[in-house]
């Protein structure tokens, strides 16, 4: 017999589309959307950071997840958009932009719709989800974005792909 309370547990996630796969992060963890607007580049950043924004007088970088997840290139279309993230660098909290190709929908999940994260099958690290958020017709990648954007982990990328173009 069921009583109720495993829902009562539910966390939100804020779901959003690179391509044709689906990603959440944790509500708490935006502090907004907003529609893509130029970013300016700044010279001597790892490849994965477009650049950064002007956010009310604060200058935000905006990384491009799919660049990292190696997606192929995509046009921005007006349902792009940067989600501005709350992420942990370097021992600060700092705002981060995500380029997204559209943002779909606020998904509650509760413990039992969570799945640790599949030892294969994704194009996404096994370190940068936090899981996978089971729904209707599939799942959603859940991720870490501590992990994700972390200092260490962007200049890696950008070392990656200098090797690659050489």
């Amino acid at each position: 017999m069921s009583t109720g309370t495993e829902d009562v547990f539910t966390s939100q996630y804020m779901g959003f589309r690179l391509g044709d796969e689906d990603y959440a992060v944790h509500i708490l963890r935006v502090k907004e959307i907003i529609a893509y607007s130029p970013v300016t580049p700044v010279p001597g950043l790892p490849p994965v950071v477009l650049g950064v924004i002007n956010l009310r007088g604060k200058v935000v970088p905006v990384v491009d997840l799919a660049m990292k997840f190696g997606l192929p290139a995509r046009r921005v279309t007006k349902w792009s958009c940067i989600v501005i993230v709350e992420s942990e660098l370097e021992g600060q909290r700092t705002e981060v932009g995500i380029l997204t190709d559209a943002v779909s929908q606020v998904l509650d999940l509760a413990p039992r719709d969570i799945e640790p994260p599949p030892a294969f099958g994704t194009r996404v690290r096994v370190d940068y989800l936090e899981g996978l958020g089971r729904r209707e017709g599939g799942f959603v990648l859940l991720l870490n974005l501590d992990r994700l954007l972390s200092t260490s982990e962007l200049l890696a990328v950008s070392r990656a792909t200098e090797e690659q173009a050489a």
